[in-house]
């Protein structure tokens, strides 16, 4: 599978996001704005985990599809991907 542009922007948004909590961290904000933020991250974690099993899971299925195999096994391993992201 290839990690496109998308993909990789996306988590250097969430780099942006972490050294900017980081950063209201040594500046004393106020607790409740921190856990906004962490919330903010995480939601945007579990998007990216999500684009990235199911691109996942397209390319294998494409792959299986071309080499006549049943695509059940990968979407079966796409399933405890998700799951185990939880």
């Amino acid at each position: 599978m290839e990690y496109n542009q998308e993909m990789k922007n996306r988590l250097r948004r969430l780099e942006g996001q972490v050294r900017g909590v980081l950063r209201m961290m040594e500046e004393d904000k106020h607790c409740k704005d921190v856990v906004t933020q962490l919330s903010a991250i995480r939601s945007a974690v579990d998007r990216s985990i999500g684009l990235i099993v199911a691109k996942n899971l397209e390319a294998c299925i494409k792959e299986s599809s071309d080499q006549g195999q049943s695509a059940e096994e990968a979407i079966q391993e796409a399933v405890k991907m998700l799951v185990k992201s939880r």
